[in-house]
This record gives structure tokens, sequence and C-alpha cells, in this order.
């Protein structure tokens, strides 16, 4: 079969690698449907995971259809369309048992395109297939339902949920990239006052405002001013980090009022300061976080509803064996206008959604 592997930081390539087999009892192996690049795959493709080794196939966020489980597995059989988790569960650790599923000891947590091969292929292995993947229901569409892999519940959890995000709250979300803007989507659930985006490229702002923010700014024009503007001074109740630079993290606790919250999803490749001479006094609360997907099944409700707009995240679609392209676009998202880029399920030309 054929895999997006990653052979050393700036080097990657569609190429011939093993086919995968079961290997636990617990395990799944599912034909990849329909796949898509992370904003992690960026920063590994940079060398800011250096866990991951050369020669990983990369990914880990896909919908397809299981064609072989072990033994052990009695919730999916071949045939299932279903949706596999960015985190996979072993559902006997401790921390499993408490529902951090990101935190897991027992061989899971992040592990897809990261310890092990990744989804980014024709056909993947899924460890610990009955809490790792999900059945889909039937009238959610394989390119829509393929978002809630990791992005929303990302944004979700780590975001607008370690945030305490409350109806009337001042709601600040740093980078307008998927992450962000399905963190404006979420957000929105709990009725929030006003949501405040800050990004630097104008089609993202332009997107921002499409899901649902009610103010927007360009990181380089004060966009502390416009939040003290817009609160009286206070700040905001809560300010999301989504991009993961240094500077995006301390733009974040400039702009949170005392007795705020800044939540931080970026994934960070440098070190940031965190300047307690200035916070110290002002009872904020930091909080970071890997996802544990514990929200995915609710998400998957609310997605078949027709609650979560995921599929107008999707800028781009490439057929699965386009995936070197697909990465060329979304690495200059600046240039390409590339929010979320999906690869495989009907669409099999490339396809660049407008910015309406």
């Amino acid at each position: 079969m054929k895999g997006f592997v990653f052979q050393g930081p700036g080097e990657a390539s569609w190429q011939d690698v093993p086919d995968p087999a079961v290997k636990e009892p617990t395990d799944a192996i599912v034909k990849v449907g329909v796949a898509t690049i992370c904003g992690t795959d960026l920063h590994i493709l940079k060398g800011d995971v250096p866990e991951v080794r050369p020669g990983t196939v990369l990914g880990h966020e896909a919908v397809g259809e299981i064609v072989e489980v072990g033994g052990d597995v009695r919730t999916v059989r071949p045939g299932d369309r279903v949706l596999m988790s960015c985190i996979t569960s072993c559902g006997r650790c401790r921390f499993c048992r408490d529902g951090s599923y990101g935190q897991c000891r027992g061989g899971g947590g992040w592990i897809l395109g990261h310890l092990i091969d990744g989804t980014q292929a024709e056909y993947v292995r899924v460890p610990f297939a009955d809490l790792s993947v999900h059945p889909l229901p039937g009238a959610l569409r394989s390119e829509d339902a393929v978002l809630l892999a990791d992005i929303f519940p990302t944004s979700y959890e780590v975001g607008v949920r370690n945030g305490h995000v409350r109806p009337g709250d001042t709601v600040t979300i740093v980078g307008a990239g998927p992450i962000g803007l399905a963190a404006i989507a979420t957000a929105r659930l709990f009725s929030p006052e006003r949501i405040i985006a800050v990004d630097l490229t104008p089609a993202r702002l332009e997107a921002a405002h499409r899901l649902g923010a009610d103010a927007v700014a360009d990181v380089h024009e004060a966009p502390a001013q416009l939040v003290a503007d817009l609160t009286d001074g206070l700040g905001a109740d809560v300010v999301i980090e989504a991009v993961g630079v240094p500077e995006s993290f301390e733009l974040c606790t400039r702009m949170v009022r005392p007795g705020g919250h800044v939540a931080n999803v970026g994934v960070h490749g440098r070190p940031a300061t965190l300047h307690l001479e200035d916070l110290w006094i002002k009872n904020v609360t930091i909080t970071t976080g890997l996802v544990d997907t514990s929200s995915t099944p609710m998400l998957l409700r609310m997605a078949a509803a027709g609650r979560l707009p995921t599929g107008q995240l999707v800028t781009h679609t490439f057929p699965l064996e386009q995936m070197e392209e697909a990465y060329e676009v979304f690495s200059r998202a600046g240039e390409t206008g590339a929010l979320k880029v999906v690869l495989g399920g009907e669409q099999h030309a490339v396809v660049a959604v407008p910015a309406a």
C-alpha cells in the first residue's frame, strides 16, 4: 500500500509501505476513505516533535471502513464506517478510568502518526479499537465527520471547556486556523456575550466572522487595545491560544482579565516566557492539555443533527494519492487560503472553496 512517510525534518513522501496487520486481539484494520492534515503534522515536519521517528507514516485524523478486527473487538465489525480518533485508549489504566484518554499509560494516548504508523495511508492499524473508533451515523458525510477526529474535540475540550467559557463571557481566540475556528464554533454553544478572533491573515479573519466571531483583529494592529475597549478595560474572561508560538501565548496573557482563564491549545516547539511578575497578582488560571476525545460521541451526535459547522472549515479537497500536493497547499495557508485540507471521499479533483 501507499502512505505518507516522515523521513526527517523537512522531508516526507507518498511511498510504498508494508500493509498493516492485526498485532493484538484489540486491533482493527481500517481502509482509509477520508483523511486530513493537521497543524501538528506541520510541527512534526519542522522537527518540533522529536519523538516521531523517520519511517513513520504520519496522520491521526481519518474516516474509513473496518476490514478486519482482532478476536477481542466487540463494538465494531468489518463493513462498519467509523471515525478514527486521534487518541487511543486502553480503557484500563488510571487515566483512562478517569476519562483522561490523552494521558493513557496502557499503550494508548496520541500514538497514531506519532509513535506508530498513522492515518495518512490507504490502510491503518488502530489499537484498542473498541474505545478508539466510533461508528458513524448514516446521515453524516465522511468529509464532515473527519473534522471530529481531532480539531473539534481539541478546541472544545482543551480550549472552551478548560477555559470555562460561560454565558455572557468575552472570549478572545488568538489564531483563526482550523483549531481557532472550531473554538469559535464550540464556544458559541455556551452563549458568550462576544467572541473576538485575532490572526494575521485577512482570509482567516473573514472565516472567523463567518463562523460567528463578533469582532476580529489583525495581530499587528493592537488587538489587546481592542479587547480592552470592548470590555471597559477589564480584559477577556477567556483567552484561547490556538497558534503555538511564544508571541501568541504572551499576547494571550496580556489580554486576559483578573480572575480570567488562558487556555493554551497550540503545540509549542519553542519556550514561551511566563510573565509571573505581572500575572501573580491577577488570579489568572492558565491551562494546557492534550485532547482526551471523551467528548467525541457527543460532538458526533451534534454534527449529525446539523449543530456543528464542520464542513465550513474545508477549503480544499484532493485524492488521497495527492498527499504531497495537499501538504504543499496546507503549509502555505497564508497564500493559498487553506483552512482544512481533506483527502479522499467523493471528490477526486482539487477544489478550493471561495471565501464568500
